[in-house]
Formats: C-alpha cells, sequence, structure tokens
C-alpha cells in the first residue's frame, strides 16, 4: 500500500533511539500517523515540528498497519508561530480537536481550514474568529452541526441574536427574548454573511457557543475534557488585548 498527499504536521513522539511516530493532517487522507525513520535526527527535528506543510508519502505493507512517512517539506511555518502564545495554543487546540475525529477519515474541509489558520496564528484576532469557525466546522463534521441561517421559530433571517442550547437552531431577538436568560449568545460575526469583525465580547460569546456544544456532544460523551490548550489560548488572547467600540457580543 503506498500514496502521496500533502500534510500538515500536528505532533511527534519518539520511537526507539532514532525514529519518530509523525501525526499529520493530510488533504485526502484525514488524519494520518506514520513511521518517520531518523526523525529525531538534527536534520529531520526542524522538520517534523507542528504547524508545517510537508509532502508525505506512506507505506505499508497492509492498510491497517502504521507505515512509514518519507517526508519533503512544502512551508515551514512552525519557526514563524513559536514566538507567539496564541500561536501555540492555538495550534495545539486544533490538534486537540483534529484527535476528536476517526483516524484516517478524510476531511477536506478541515483539511483547508487548518491551512487558513495556520496561516492567521501569528495574528491573535484573525485566530480567534477562525477558530471559533473551526470548532462549528468540527462540529457539522462529526454530525452536530448548529443551523444559523435562520430562525427555528419564525423561518426569519433577520436579527438573530440567540442559540437555542437545545436544538442548535438560531433565534430572532424577538422571538427569544422571553427566554433570552435561557439562550445562548449568536454574536454578529458569525452570522452569514454578516461581514463584520469580532469585539472581545462577541468572540468570548463565540467560544463559549461552541464550547456548550462541543462539551454536551463530544466531550462528555467521550469522558473527556476540553483540552488545556483551548482555555490557554483565550488567556493569551485576553492579553493581547486592547479597548474595542467593536461589536456587542449578540
Amino acid at each position: 500500500m503506498e500514496w502521496a498527499d500533502e500534510a500538515i504536521i500536528l505532533g511527534t513522539r519518539r520511537h526507539g533511539e532514532t525514529s519518530a511516530i509523525v501525526e499529520t493532517m493530510t488533504r485526502r487522507h484525514g488524519r494520518h500517523m506514520g513511521l518517520v525513520r531518523g526523525g529525531r535526527s538534527r536534520r529531520m527535528q526542524p522538520l517534523l515540528q507542528p504547524g508545517n506543510r510537508v509532502q508525505v508519502t506512506w507505506w505499508a505493507r497492509l492498510d491497517e498497519h502504521l507505515g512509514t512517512f518519507q517526508i519533503e517539506p512544502l512551508e515551514l511555518n512552525a519557526a514563524r508561530l513559536m514566538g507567539s502564545a496564541c500561536a501555540v495554543y492555538g495550534l495545539q487546540a486544533i490538534a486537540a480537536h483534529l484527535r476528536l475525529l476517526p483516524e484516517r477519515d478524510p476531511h477536506e474541509s478541515l483539511y483547508e481550514t487548518l491551512g487558513l489558520l495556520i496561516a492567521h496564528l501569528d495574528d491573535p484576532q484573525s485566530t480567534a474568529e477562525l477558530l471559533v469557525r473551526f470548532e462549528l466546522l468540527v462540529l457539522e463534521e462529526l454530525g452536530f452541526g448548529l443551523d444559523l441561517e435562520r430562525c427555528a421559530a419564525t423561518g426569519t433571517t433577520e436579527d438573530l441574536a440567540y442559540v437555542s442550547p437545545k436544538s442548535g437552531r438560531a433565534v430572532s431577538r424577538a422571538a427569544g427574548q422571553p427566554w433570552h436568560d435561557r439562550m445562548l449568545a449568536l454574536p454578529a460575526f458569525l452570522r452569514p454573511g454578516a461581514g463584520v469583525r469580532g469585539s472581545p465580547e462577541a468572540i468570548d460569546a463565540a467560544f463559549r457557543l461552541t464550547g456548550f456544544f462541543m462539551h454536551r456532544n463530544l466531550y462528555e460523551p467521550r469522558g473527556i475534557d476540553e483540552p488545556a490548550a483551548r482555555a490557554s489560548f483565550m488567556a493569551a488572547l485576553a492579553r493581547t488585548r486592547t479597548p474595542s467600540n467593536g461589536e456587542d457580543a449578540a
């Protein structure tokens, strides 16, 4: 069995004295692992850092085997990202989210979004907005997507302000007002076609929104906790903020 694909490195761990097991997110073969012989060498270690985009060739005698990787560089991003706490924790949170997916299950849309995220990881504001959208996409890919297109009660697409914690569907401000204290805020920048940036308050509300559904649908059923890197990213993000007159959370 053999194939070649483009990939982004998520992590590595040592194997024996000289080799490494490398975890990647590939374009067409999903999250995939492989053994890199000599992966702990001085020449290979800079290449095998999280965030680097590489070309991988995988080979194994049988499809279910771990197999070996041959790796060539395409875009070395790790050095650029290592100086930013937001970038480091953001990349760790992304990798943790991708580990919720079945190994070797293709998710090309997640791969494309991952590449976009890595391109902006040294911009905390853009990273925060993209990471929230990435979490929404992970929920969707695992069958728990939110419906933010129109109001669950009236069908309107105007003035969507809330998300029902029961159904995961958007609710307009007027329809949701009687139960606003039970609703989750829908930040304006997440509304389809909004075309606005997220204020600090809106981004915090967005992470509460995705965090609620990830905990209920992904973490709790598996008996796992939210990845520590997610909270660390938000703490690092808070340290970068300056006063803003941006949009409200809803």
